[in-house]
């Protein structure tokens, strides 16, 4: 339920004494909230909307305060830059609450600004006393959001078509690989603020090539093959990489829409590396690409109802998309509805899409170690849908605790229960643990049979490999610093015995500024773990490798070129889908 201004007024002179704390402090008073649960600069940098390019109708509505064509502007490029991740493009609220003009007007411009100016302590970030906006741009976003959101343009075939280019035709490319490397071992990682992607050698650890890419890519996403990366960045562009050139490039573009999150392609046997699909925020939709050239051929909507209320929802997003290994299939995420797709792709000129019933807000999730069953956070909901890929059917809806994250999740053989899959969150510290082998421990399967402790909440990934013992968590979003800068690592073999703390960041040795430590990356081997030290732009960041079996640091990879490294995705592990 919205806030009263009766409400605000008394949180709001709390608010004032948040002035003097960071922003990531401020949000951690959300973690037990519904508003913006566990908010933090981090999280907004890591799941915030790209600066919308392309110019959108000023609207004027009645009630609402006055403003010139040039605010309107100042206020748009704000709005889906710093907000619109958390209460969506149309403002009809997602993460965060909406915010229509029914709601702002009430509330007025004076306890808007004042809202904006402190934050809360239910999760909305102090913009103003954090000096991220000046006290003009408070004002002018006050007043935009008594206005009617103006709703960005469609993004259709015509608009793909004219973003989309063939740099080097298929003909052209090589027909082997042109250089020493193992392609299988290279880590494809997000340069997030540069808008680039780093190529980096597994094997000696050294940078093949810097790319330039969509800005914040999300994923890098590798063809069954192995030989193409493809990645798809927040502003919806998405590359093709190929790995065969020396040095790897891009060999094609597409822009699929003004905001975006997730790409794949084919795998299933006869259809390996064919067709391609991305999934946008804005518009939402989905589309699907011929896999060689990302040539767009058919654009589908999400616009429907929720699974829940049966109300029409404007703007369900597109969120992760997986590759079936059963059918020919897709399976497709569609977060504010809560429903899930299954695309078939065997004919795209008859098209046929299965929809299944899940849970709001559909996030993200991964496969179990036999890569039928795909499981998937309804991070809202606090479930996690299962749903067998092969018979086509969401088998389970297992309640899971408050705002699971899991990533691609990680698959053990747990000592006492069996298969599990597990998942980390983040609005508490718990680890969840779902059984997953409905044959051979049919008492345990699709239930929580194991829930441990991490340091705390904040946690975007977790991570584990067949060949290893260890299971990783990260605490990326945690507000305290010696826990969002380190890593916990628990023995598979003996789970109740606790975790270790590795001092991620103090290995690293980057000097001033967060180093948020984020996801756990394996090498081909499953004998070396990869993470991202996270710092600020204009910061040092830097890779840090730790040998699995002893857990001692092996490497640190630095590099001026490194900037804001986040996601690292090692090409065998990505298209194998090993977690």
């Amino acid at each position: 339920m919205m806030k009263t201004a009766k409400h605000w007024g008394k949180l709001l002179p709390m608010a004032a004494v948040f002035t003097g704390l960071t922003l990531s402090a401020a949000g951690s008073l959300a973690q037990d909230k519904t508003d913006h649960p566990n908010v933090t600069p981090g999280e907004l940098a890591y799941k915030g909307a790209p600066v919308m390019e392309e110019k959108v109708k000023r609207v004027i509505t009645p009630g609402a305060p006055d403003m010139t064509q040039a605010e309107f502007d100042v206020a748009t490029k704000l709005y889906f830059e710093r907000c619109a991740g958390c209460h969506g493009v149309l403002r009809k609220g997602a993460t965060g609450k909406p915010l229509t003009p029914d709601i702002t007007q009430e509330r007025g411009t004076e306890f808007l600004k004042a809202l904006i100016n402190f934050g809360s302590p239910a999760g909305m970030p102090n913009w103003g006393t954090s000096g991220e906006f000046t006290d003009e741009q408070i004002d002018i976003m006050a007043r935009f959001l008594q206005h009617e959101p103006p709703e960005p343009p469609e993004w259709g075939m015509a608009e793909m078509k004219e973003t989309w280019k063939v740099l080097v035709p298929v003909e052209d490319r090589p027909s082997k690989k042109q250089h020493k490397y193992d392609i299988d071992n290279i880590f494809a990682v997000t340069l997030r603020d540069s808008g680039e992607v780093a190529l980096i050698d597994g094997d000696s650890k050294e940078i093949i090539n810097i790319i330039k890419t969509g800005y914040a890519v999300h994923i890098s996403r590798a063809s069954h093959s192995g030989r193409y990366v493809y990645t798809i960045g927040r502003d919806a562009k998405v590359d093709m990489i190929d790995l065969y050139m020396n040095p790897p490039q891009v060999v094609a573009t597409i822009k699929i829409g003004l905001e975006a999150r997730s790409v794949e392609t084919s795998k299933y046997k006869g259809y390996e590396d064919q067709i391609a699909i991305a999934g946008a925020y804005w518009p939402p939709q989905y589309v699907l690409m011929d896999g060689p050239t990302l040539e767009p051929k058919k654009i589908v909507s999400t616009r429907g109802m929720t699974v829940d209320t049966q109300e029409y929802h404007p703007e369900p997003r597109v969120a992760a998309i997986v590759a079936s290994h059963e059918h020919p299939d897709f399976i497709v995420n569609v977060k504010e509805t809560g429903k899930i797709l299954l695309v078939d792709y065997s004919n795209l000129d008859a098209l046929d899409v299965t929809t299944l019933d899940a849970a709001r807000y559909l996030h993200d999730g991964g496969w179990d170690s036999t890569k039928r069953y795909f499981l998937t956070a309804a991070n809202q909901s606090n479930k996690i849908a299962v749903v067998d890929s092969k018979d086509r059917k969401v088998v389970a809806l297992v309640d899971a605790t408050k705002i699971p994250h899991p990533g691609r999740g990680a698959n053990i053989d747990d000592p006492e229960y069996g298969p599990v899959w597990v998942t980390s969150a983040l609005g508490n510290e718990n680890m969840t643990f779902i059984g997953t082998d409905p044959k051979r421990h049919k008492q345990h399967a699709w239930q929580v049979v194991r829930t441990l402790k991490a340091q705390g909440g904040g946690s975007l990934f977790v991570k584990t490999h067949p060949k290893s013992k260890n299971l990783w968590v990260d605490n990326t979003l945690h507000p305290q610093a010696s826990v969002s800068q380190s890593i916990a690592v628990y023995d598979v073999d003996n789970l109740d015995a606790g975790y270790e703390v590795l001092p991620i960041a103090e290995w690293a040795d980057v000097g001033e500024g967060p180093a948020r430590v984020v996801q756990p990356e394996y090498n081909k081997a499953g004998d070396e773990v990869w993470f991202s030290v996270w710092n600020g732009k204009d910061q040092t960041s830097a890779i840090v490798v730790v040998d699995d079996k002893t857990r001692k640091l092996k490497k640190v990879i630095k590099d001026e070129r490194l900037i804001t490294p986040t996601g690292k995705f090692n090409v065998y592990n990505t298209r194998k889908d090993i977690y």
